[in-house]
Protein backbone atom coordinates (compact mmCIF):
# COMPACT_ATOMS: atom_id res chain seq x y z
CA UNK A 1 0.00 0.00 0.00
CA UNK A 2 1.27 3.73 -0.29
CA UNK A 3 0.11 7.06 0.44
CA UNK A 4 1.92 10.13 -0.95
CA UNK A 5 1.00 13.51 0.70
CA UNK A 6 2.56 16.62 -0.78
CA UNK A 7 1.96 20.03 -1.43
CA UNK A 8 0.21 19.09 -4.80
CA UNK A 9 -2.86 17.22 -3.05
CA UNK A 10 -3.33 13.41 -1.67
CA UNK A 11 -2.80 10.13 -4.08
CA UNK A 12 -2.45 6.70 -3.51
CA UNK A 13 -3.33 3.10 -3.27
CA UNK A 14 -7.12 1.97 -2.73
CA UNK A 15 -7.51 -0.17 0.64
CA UNK A 16 -4.97 -0.84 3.42
CA UNK A 17 -4.68 0.54 6.86
CA UNK A 18 -5.62 4.55 7.94
CA UNK A 19 -1.82 6.24 6.59
CA UNK A 20 -0.82 2.99 4.63
CA UNK A 21 -3.21 3.33 1.13
CA UNK A 22 -6.19 6.03 0.09
CA UNK A 23 -8.69 5.33 2.62
CA UNK A 24 -12.00 7.02 3.96
CA UNK A 25 -10.18 8.07 6.84
CA UNK A 26 -7.23 9.67 5.26
CA UNK A 27 -9.84 11.20 2.69
CA UNK A 28 -12.05 12.95 5.57
CA UNK A 29 -8.57 13.97 6.89
CA UNK A 30 -7.40 15.87 3.52
CA UNK A 31 -10.85 17.53 2.45
CA UNK A 32 -11.22 18.69 6.03
CA UNK A 33 -8.31 20.70 6.13
CA UNK A 34 -8.86 21.62 2.50
CA UNK A 35 -11.76 22.93 2.99
CA UNK A 36 -10.55 24.69 6.17
CA UNK A 37 -7.93 26.22 4.17
CA UNK A 38 -10.20 27.97 1.62
CA UNK A 39 -12.47 29.18 4.38
CA UNK A 40 -9.85 30.88 5.70
CA UNK A 41 -8.19 32.24 2.07
CA UNK A 42 -10.93 32.45 -0.57
CA UNK A 43 -11.84 35.82 -1.47
CA UNK A 44 -14.94 34.67 -3.38
CA UNK A 45 -16.88 33.92 -0.47
CA UNK A 46 -19.79 31.69 -2.56
CA UNK A 47 -19.90 28.84 -0.10
CA UNK A 48 -19.23 26.12 -3.12
CA UNK A 49 -17.13 24.00 -3.89
CA UNK A 50 -16.54 21.83 -7.12
CA UNK A 51 -16.44 18.60 -7.55
CA UNK A 52 -15.33 16.23 -10.83
CA UNK A 53 -13.56 12.61 -11.32
CA UNK A 54 -12.37 10.51 -13.53
CA UNK A 55 -13.50 6.76 -14.50
CA UNK A 56 -11.48 4.66 -11.96
CA UNK A 57 -13.37 2.01 -10.07
CA UNK A 58 -12.39 3.90 -6.93
CA UNK A 59 -13.70 7.25 -8.03
CA UNK A 60 -17.51 6.36 -7.02
CA UNK A 61 -16.30 5.85 -3.56
CA UNK A 62 -13.94 8.45 -3.27
CA UNK A 63 -16.70 10.95 -4.83
CA UNK A 64 -19.07 10.16 -1.78
CA UNK A 65 -16.77 10.42 0.66
CA UNK A 66 -14.99 13.58 -0.36
CA UNK A 67 -18.54 15.48 -0.85
CA UNK A 68 -19.84 14.35 2.67
CA UNK A 69 -17.09 15.64 4.56
CA UNK A 70 -17.00 19.06 2.26
CA UNK A 71 -20.92 19.73 3.28
CA UNK A 72 -19.93 18.39 6.46
CA UNK A 73 -17.64 21.40 6.72
CA UNK A 74 -20.63 23.61 5.59
CA UNK A 75 -19.48 23.81 1.93
CA UNK A 76 -21.97 23.44 -0.71
CA UNK A 77 -21.22 21.04 -3.30
CA UNK A 78 -21.46 21.07 -7.08
CA UNK A 79 -20.58 17.35 -8.46
CA UNK A 80 -20.09 17.72 -12.27
CA UNK A 81 -19.99 13.85 -12.60
CA UNK A 82 -17.83 12.25 -14.57
CA UNK A 83 -15.31 15.52 -16.36
CA UNK A 84 -11.77 15.66 -17.17
CA UNK A 85 -9.52 17.95 -15.17
CA UNK A 86 -9.60 20.90 -17.39
CA UNK A 87 -12.98 20.75 -17.26
CA UNK A 88 -13.07 20.67 -13.67
CA UNK A 89 -10.97 23.67 -13.55
CA UNK A 90 -13.40 26.14 -16.10
CA UNK A 91 -16.31 24.62 -13.40
CA UNK A 92 -14.46 26.26 -10.43
CA UNK A 93 -14.65 29.73 -12.54
CA UNK A 94 -18.17 29.45 -14.23
CA UNK A 95 -19.64 28.58 -10.87
CA UNK A 96 -18.12 31.40 -9.22
CA UNK A 97 -17.05 28.61 -6.65
CA UNK A 98 -14.34 29.08 -3.71
CA UNK A 99 -12.34 26.06 -5.25
CA UNK A 100 -12.57 22.69 -6.47
CA UNK A 101 -11.31 19.09 -5.46
CA UNK A 102 -10.49 16.40 -8.74
CA UNK A 103 -10.48 12.98 -8.09
CA UNK A 104 -8.28 11.63 -10.10
CA UNK A 105 -4.85 9.76 -10.28
CA UNK A 106 -3.77 11.05 -13.51
CA UNK A 107 -1.77 8.48 -15.38
CA UNK A 108 -0.92 6.29 -12.52
CA UNK A 109 -2.54 2.37 -12.63
CA UNK A 110 -5.79 1.63 -11.98
CA UNK A 111 -5.60 1.04 -8.32
CA UNK A 112 -4.52 4.66 -7.55
CA UNK A 113 -6.67 7.51 -6.93
CA UNK A 114 -6.02 11.09 -5.61
CA UNK A 115 -7.32 14.08 -5.00
CA UNK A 116 -5.72 17.29 -6.53
CA UNK A 117 -6.64 20.73 -5.12
CA UNK A 118 -8.29 23.82 -6.97
CA UNK A 119 -8.57 27.57 -5.93
CA UNK A 120 -10.89 29.83 -6.80
CA UNK A 121 -9.31 30.73 -9.79
CA UNK A 122 -9.66 27.03 -10.51
CA UNK A 123 -5.66 26.67 -10.69
CA UNK A 124 -3.41 24.06 -8.44
CA UNK A 125 -2.92 25.30 -5.06
CA UNK A 126 0.71 27.22 -4.57
CA UNK A 127 3.74 25.64 -2.36
CA UNK A 128 2.43 27.77 0.48
CA UNK A 129 -0.79 26.82 0.42
CA UNK A 130 -0.39 23.35 -0.24
CA UNK A 131 2.53 22.71 3.23
CA UNK A 132 -0.66 24.69 5.08
CA UNK A 133 -3.29 21.64 3.71
CA UNK A 134 -0.77 19.15 5.32
CA UNK A 135 0.59 21.51 8.31
CA UNK A 136 -4.05 20.84 9.24
CA UNK A 137 -4.48 17.75 7.67
CA UNK A 138 -1.54 16.51 10.52
CA UNK A 139 -2.56 18.68 13.37
CA UNK A 140 -6.70 18.07 12.85
CA UNK A 141 -7.18 21.58 12.98
CA UNK A 142 -10.53 21.86 11.42
CA UNK A 143 -13.74 21.94 13.28
CA UNK A 144 -16.89 20.34 11.07
CA UNK A 145 -20.38 22.39 10.68
CA UNK A 146 -23.52 22.19 13.33
CA UNK A 147 -26.78 21.07 11.70
CA UNK A 148 -28.24 24.23 11.06
CA UNK A 149 -24.68 24.96 8.46
CA UNK A 150 -24.14 21.55 6.72
CA UNK A 151 -23.76 22.20 2.96
CA UNK A 152 -25.90 21.60 0.40
CA UNK A 153 -25.17 19.44 -2.41
CA UNK A 154 -26.31 19.39 -6.35
CA UNK A 155 -25.64 17.66 -9.85
CA UNK A 156 -24.68 19.45 -12.90
CA UNK A 157 -23.80 17.64 -15.28
CA UNK A 158 -23.64 20.88 -18.11
CA UNK A 159 -19.65 21.32 -18.07
CA UNK A 160 -18.84 18.94 -20.65
CA UNK A 161 -20.90 21.43 -23.29
CA UNK A 162 -19.73 24.41 -21.64
CA UNK A 163 -16.00 23.22 -21.94
CA UNK A 164 -16.12 22.14 -25.51
CA UNK A 165 -18.18 25.75 -26.39
CA UNK A 166 -15.30 27.65 -24.75
CA UNK A 167 -12.64 25.47 -27.33
CA UNK A 168 -15.08 26.06 -29.76
CA UNK A 169 -15.23 29.64 -28.87
CA UNK A 170 -11.18 30.51 -29.44
CA UNK A 171 -10.10 32.41 -32.06
CA UNK A 172 -7.44 30.52 -33.57
CA UNK A 173 -9.48 27.11 -33.61
CA UNK A 174 -10.97 27.09 -37.05
CA UNK A 175 -13.91 24.93 -37.51
CA UNK A 176 -14.79 25.74 -40.88
CA UNK A 177 -10.93 24.63 -41.95
CA UNK A 178 -11.15 21.25 -40.11
CA UNK A 179 -14.69 20.56 -41.75
CA UNK A 180 -13.07 21.41 -45.05
CA UNK A 181 -10.23 19.07 -44.46
CA UNK A 182 -12.48 16.03 -44.35
CA UNK A 183 -9.98 14.36 -41.18
CA UNK A 184 -10.14 10.51 -39.98
CA UNK A 185 -9.11 10.55 -36.20
CA UNK A 186 -8.46 8.11 -34.04
CA UNK A 187 -8.35 8.55 -30.38
CA UNK A 188 -7.42 6.43 -27.39
CA UNK A 189 -8.70 7.64 -24.05
CA UNK A 190 -7.87 4.62 -21.91
CA UNK A 191 -11.30 3.36 -20.74
CA UNK A 192 -12.14 7.19 -18.49
CA UNK A 193 -13.31 10.06 -19.22
CA UNK A 194 -12.03 10.84 -22.62
CA UNK A 195 -14.47 8.74 -23.76
CA UNK A 196 -16.70 10.52 -22.80
CA UNK A 197 -16.16 14.30 -23.54
CA UNK A 198 -13.64 13.89 -27.17
CA UNK A 199 -16.06 12.24 -29.53
CA UNK A 200 -18.20 15.09 -28.92
CA UNK A 201 -15.41 17.96 -29.31
CA UNK A 202 -14.40 16.14 -32.23
CA UNK A 203 -18.04 16.03 -33.96
CA UNK A 204 -18.63 19.62 -33.13
CA UNK A 205 -15.54 20.35 -35.00
CA UNK A 206 -16.53 19.08 -37.76
CA UNK A 207 -14.27 16.23 -37.83
CA UNK A 208 -15.73 13.74 -40.45
CA UNK A 209 -14.50 9.99 -39.38
CA UNK A 210 -13.89 9.19 -35.62
CA UNK A 211 -12.51 5.42 -34.42
CA UNK A 212 -12.69 5.25 -30.54
CA UNK A 213 -10.25 3.02 -29.15
CA UNK A 214 -10.91 2.11 -25.05
CA UNK A 215 -13.24 4.89 -25.23
CA UNK A 216 -16.08 2.95 -22.56
CA UNK A 217 -15.67 4.87 -19.15
CA UNK A 218 -15.55 2.18 -17.10
CA UNK A 219 -12.12 2.62 -15.19
CA UNK A 220 -10.99 -0.36 -16.23
CA UNK A 221 -7.72 0.48 -18.30
CA UNK A 222 -6.69 -1.82 -20.80
CA UNK A 223 -3.28 -0.38 -20.82
CA UNK A 224 -1.37 1.28 -18.54
CA UNK A 225 -2.45 4.98 -18.58
CA UNK A 226 0.58 6.67 -19.18
CA UNK A 227 0.72 8.09 -23.12
CA UNK A 228 3.61 6.58 -23.48
CA UNK A 229 4.91 4.52 -26.80
CA UNK A 230 5.88 0.87 -24.70
CA UNK A 231 2.05 1.28 -23.63
CA UNK A 232 0.35 2.46 -27.24
CA UNK A 233 0.84 -0.39 -29.43
CA UNK A 234 -2.48 -0.99 -30.23
CA UNK A 235 -3.83 2.60 -31.41
CA UNK A 236 -0.33 2.64 -33.24
CA UNK A 237 -1.40 -0.74 -35.04
CA UNK A 238 -4.50 0.63 -35.74
CA UNK A 239 -3.03 3.64 -37.55
CA UNK A 240 -1.15 1.85 -38.85
CA UNK A 241 -3.50 0.15 -41.28
CA UNK A 242 -3.29 3.81 -43.27
CA UNK A 243 -7.21 4.24 -42.93
CA UNK A 244 -6.70 7.30 -40.25
CA UNK A 245 -4.98 10.98 -40.48
CA UNK A 246 -3.79 11.27 -36.62
CA UNK A 247 -4.88 9.85 -33.70
CA UNK A 248 -5.25 11.36 -30.29
CA UNK A 249 -4.05 10.04 -27.09
CA UNK A 250 -4.61 11.05 -23.76
CA UNK A 251 -4.47 10.55 -20.05
CA UNK A 252 -7.30 9.42 -17.49
CA UNK A 253 -8.07 12.61 -16.65
CA UNK A 254 -7.49 14.23 -20.11
CA UNK A 255 -4.41 16.99 -19.72
CA UNK A 256 -2.16 15.08 -21.41
CA UNK A 257 -2.12 14.89 -25.29
CA UNK A 258 0.08 12.65 -27.20
CA UNK A 259 -0.86 12.06 -31.41
CA UNK A 260 -0.28 9.02 -33.43
CA UNK A 261 1.20 9.87 -37.26
CA UNK A 262 -0.50 8.73 -40.45
CA UNK A 263 2.13 5.99 -40.41
CA UNK A 264 1.29 4.48 -36.91
CA UNK A 265 4.42 5.91 -35.45
CA UNK A 266 4.99 8.49 -32.33
CA UNK A 267 4.87 12.07 -33.51
CA UNK A 268 6.97 12.33 -29.80
CA UNK A 269 5.22 13.34 -27.04
CA UNK A 270 7.35 16.54 -26.21
CA UNK A 271 6.48 17.92 -29.90
CA UNK A 272 2.72 18.69 -28.70
CA UNK A 273 3.62 21.43 -26.94
CA UNK A 274 5.98 22.97 -29.66
CA UNK A 275 3.47 22.32 -32.21
CA UNK A 276 0.79 23.89 -30.61
CA UNK A 277 3.18 26.71 -29.22
CA UNK A 278 4.12 27.34 -33.48
CA UNK A 279 0.64 27.51 -34.18
CA UNK A 280 0.00 29.81 -31.72
CA UNK A 281 2.83 32.23 -32.29
CA UNK A 282 2.34 32.57 -36.06
CA UNK A 283 -1.07 34.68 -35.11
CA UNK A 284 -0.13 35.98 -31.61
CA UNK A 285 3.65 37.15 -30.72
CA UNK A 286 4.42 36.37 -27.35
CA UNK A 287 7.06 34.69 -25.17
CA UNK A 288 6.72 31.24 -24.28
CA UNK A 289 7.38 28.76 -21.11
CA UNK A 290 8.14 24.98 -20.36
CA UNK A 291 9.42 23.26 -17.27
CA UNK A 292 13.13 22.52 -17.03
CA UNK A 293 12.93 18.96 -18.14
CA UNK A 294 10.94 19.69 -21.50
CA UNK A 295 12.37 19.77 -24.99
CA UNK A 296 15.18 22.63 -26.03
CA UNK A 297 12.91 22.57 -29.08
CA UNK A 298 10.30 24.67 -27.93
CA UNK A 299 12.93 27.75 -27.07
CA UNK A 300 14.10 27.23 -30.79
CA UNK A 301 10.79 28.01 -32.27
CA UNK A 302 9.75 30.86 -30.08
CA UNK A 303 13.39 32.26 -31.19
CA UNK A 304 11.98 32.06 -34.68
CA UNK A 305 9.04 34.28 -34.14
CA UNK A 306 11.86 36.47 -32.52
CA UNK A 307 10.28 35.96 -28.80
CA UNK A 308 11.78 34.98 -25.19
CA UNK A 309 11.48 31.22 -23.47
CA UNK A 310 11.33 31.05 -20.08
CA UNK A 311 12.11 27.63 -18.13
CA UNK A 312 10.19 26.82 -15.15
CA UNK A 313 10.65 24.39 -12.21
CA UNK A 314 8.71 21.15 -12.91
CA UNK A 315 4.97 21.34 -12.05
CA UNK A 316 2.02 22.51 -13.71
CA UNK A 317 1.97 25.41 -11.08
CA UNK A 318 5.12 26.78 -11.11
CA UNK A 319 4.98 26.74 -14.86
CA UNK A 320 1.81 28.73 -14.68
CA UNK A 321 3.65 31.02 -12.38
CA UNK A 322 6.55 31.66 -14.79
CA UNK A 323 3.78 32.38 -17.60
CA UNK A 324 2.22 34.71 -15.88
CA UNK A 325 5.27 36.88 -14.86
CA UNK A 326 6.64 36.60 -18.45
CA UNK A 327 3.48 37.46 -19.54
CA UNK A 328 3.81 33.91 -21.91
CA UNK A 329 0.85 33.47 -24.39
CA UNK A 330 1.43 29.44 -24.49
CA UNK A 331 3.04 27.07 -22.37
CA UNK A 332 2.70 24.18 -20.33
CA UNK A 333 5.14 20.70 -20.11
CA UNK A 334 6.90 18.45 -21.95
CA UNK A 335 4.73 15.19 -21.01
CA UNK A 336 1.86 16.45 -23.58
CA UNK A 337 0.23 19.13 -21.10
CA UNK A 338 -0.60 22.37 -23.24
CA UNK A 339 -1.66 25.47 -21.34
CA UNK A 340 -3.07 28.28 -23.74
CA UNK A 341 -3.98 31.22 -21.35
CA UNK A 342 -6.99 32.38 -23.90
CA UNK A 343 -8.71 29.46 -22.59
CA UNK A 344 -7.22 29.18 -18.94
CA UNK A 345 -4.40 28.20 -17.04
CA UNK A 346 -4.69 25.03 -16.77
CA UNK A 347 -2.88 22.16 -19.16
CA UNK A 348 -6.27 20.82 -21.62
CA UNK A 349 -5.81 18.17 -24.10
CA UNK A 350 -9.41 19.63 -25.66
CA UNK A 351 -7.40 23.15 -26.32
CA UNK A 352 -4.55 21.01 -27.84
CA UNK A 353 -6.84 19.02 -30.10
CA UNK A 354 -8.39 21.73 -31.77
CA UNK A 355 -5.11 24.08 -32.22
CA UNK A 356 -3.43 21.02 -33.51
CA UNK A 357 -6.40 20.14 -36.51
CA UNK A 358 -6.93 24.11 -36.62
CA UNK A 359 -2.93 23.89 -37.66
CA UNK A 360 -2.71 20.76 -39.53
CA UNK A 361 -5.56 21.58 -42.10
CA UNK A 362 -3.91 24.97 -42.82
CA UNK A 363 -0.78 23.32 -43.69
CA UNK A 364 -2.54 20.69 -45.85
CA UNK A 365 0.43 18.57 -44.79
CA UNK A 366 0.53 14.81 -43.21
CA UNK A 367 1.13 14.71 -39.79
CA UNK A 368 4.64 12.92 -40.38
CA UNK A 369 5.60 15.83 -42.60
CA UNK A 370 4.54 18.74 -40.27
CA UNK A 371 6.99 16.88 -37.50
CA UNK A 372 9.57 16.85 -39.72
CA UNK A 373 9.37 20.61 -39.52
CA UNK A 374 10.69 20.96 -36.19
CA UNK A 375 14.02 20.73 -34.47
CA UNK A 376 15.19 17.35 -33.90
CA UNK A 377 15.60 16.48 -30.33
CA UNK A 378 15.87 12.98 -27.80
CA UNK A 379 15.43 13.12 -24.47
CA UNK A 380 16.83 10.25 -22.49
CA UNK A 381 15.52 9.55 -19.16
CA UNK A 382 17.42 7.26 -15.90
CA UNK A 383 17.87 7.23 -12.24
CA UNK A 384 20.49 7.29 -9.45
CA UNK A 385 19.52 5.04 -6.75
CA UNK A 386 21.06 5.80 -3.55
CA UNK A 387 21.07 5.04 -0.09
CA UNK A 388 18.49 6.29 2.29
CA UNK A 389 21.36 7.73 4.47
CA UNK A 390 22.65 9.74 1.22
CA UNK A 391 22.68 13.72 1.43
CA UNK A 392 21.25 13.72 -2.08
CA UNK A 393 21.30 17.90 -2.14
CA UNK A 394 24.48 17.68 -0.70
CA UNK A 395 25.63 16.02 -4.24
CA UNK A 396 23.56 18.22 -5.79
CA UNK A 397 25.15 21.31 -4.48
CA UNK A 398 28.32 19.81 -5.66
CA UNK A 399 27.42 18.91 -9.12
CA UNK A 400 26.49 22.61 -9.60
CA UNK A 401 29.84 23.97 -7.69
CA UNK A 402 31.85 21.71 -10.11
CA UNK A 403 30.38 22.35 -13.49
CA UNK A 404 29.64 25.98 -12.58
CA UNK A 405 33.23 26.41 -13.32
CA UNK A 406 33.07 25.35 -16.63
CA UNK A 407 32.33 28.73 -19.50
CA UNK A 408 30.42 26.49 -21.88
CA UNK A 409 27.81 24.92 -19.35
CA UNK A 410 24.59 27.13 -18.40
CA UNK A 411 23.68 26.17 -14.81
CA UNK A 412 20.38 26.29 -13.32
CA UNK A 413 19.48 25.05 -9.95
CA UNK A 414 15.73 26.29 -9.60
CA UNK A 415 14.63 23.09 -9.47
CA UNK A 416 17.71 20.33 -8.46
CA UNK A 417 20.49 21.24 -10.94
CA UNK A 418 20.09 21.70 -15.01
CA UNK A 419 23.52 21.58 -16.93
CA UNK A 420 23.11 23.57 -20.36
CA UNK A 421 25.66 23.05 -22.78
CA UNK A 422 25.85 24.37 -26.20
CA UNK A 423 24.16 20.94 -27.99
CA UNK A 424 22.63 19.07 -24.89
CA UNK A 425 21.31 19.46 -21.63
CA UNK A 426 20.99 17.26 -18.55
CA UNK A 427 18.50 17.93 -15.57
CA UNK A 428 19.28 16.41 -12.15
CA UNK A 429 16.29 16.14 -9.57
CA UNK A 430 16.03 14.27 -6.43
CA UNK A 431 12.95 12.56 -5.68
CA UNK A 432 10.56 13.64 -2.67
CA UNK A 433 9.38 10.04 -1.62
CA UNK A 434 12.28 7.55 -2.50
CA UNK A 435 16.63 7.79 -2.10
CA UNK A 436 17.09 8.47 -6.18
CA UNK A 437 18.30 11.24 -8.24
CA UNK A 438 16.07 11.69 -11.82
CA UNK A 439 18.27 11.85 -14.95
CA UNK A 440 16.43 13.49 -17.84
CA UNK A 441 19.35 14.25 -21.23
CA UNK A 442 18.83 15.69 -24.24
CA UNK A 443 20.28 15.99 -27.42
CA UNK A 444 20.03 16.08 -30.97
CA UNK A 445 20.05 12.08 -31.38
CA UNK A 446 19.24 8.96 -28.20
CA UNK A 447 22.44 7.63 -28.20
CA UNK A 448 24.12 11.60 -27.77
CA UNK A 449 21.25 12.10 -24.80
CA UNK A 450 21.63 8.78 -23.35
CA UNK A 451 25.99 9.13 -23.23
CA UNK A 452 25.80 12.54 -21.68
CA UNK A 453 23.31 11.48 -19.50
CA UNK A 454 25.20 8.30 -17.57
CA UNK A 455 28.13 10.58 -18.30
CA UNK A 456 26.68 13.09 -15.72
CA UNK A 457 25.78 9.89 -13.94
CA UNK A 458 29.12 8.38 -12.61
CA UNK A 459 29.97 11.61 -11.58
CA UNK A 460 27.37 11.84 -9.09
CA UNK A 461 27.96 8.21 -7.92
CA UNK A 462 31.66 9.33 -7.19
CA UNK A 463 30.34 11.85 -5.00
CA UNK A 464 28.05 9.71 -3.14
Amino acid sequence: MSLIKSISGIRGTIGGRAGEGLNPLDIVKFTSAYATLIRKTSTVKSNKIVVGRDARISGEMVKNVVCGTLMGMGFDVVNIGLASTPTTELAVTMEGADGGIIITASHNPRHWNALKLLNAQGEFLNAAEGNEVLRIAEAEDFDFADVDHVGHYREDNSFNQKHIDLVLGLKLVDVEAIRNAHFRVAFDSINSVGGIILPELLRQLGVETVTPLYAEPTGDFQHNPEPLEKNLSDIMSLMAKGEHDVAFVVDPDVDRLAFIQEDGKMYGEEYTLVTVADYILRHTPGNTVSNLSSTRALRDVTRRYGKDYNAAAVGEVNVVTKMKETGAVIGGEGNGGVIYPEAHYGRDALVGIALFLSLLAHEKKTVSELRKTYPEYCIAKNRIDLEPTTDVDAILRKVKELYGQEKDVEVNDIDGVKLDFPDKWVHLRKSNTEPIIRVYSEAATMEAADEIGKAIMDVVLSMA
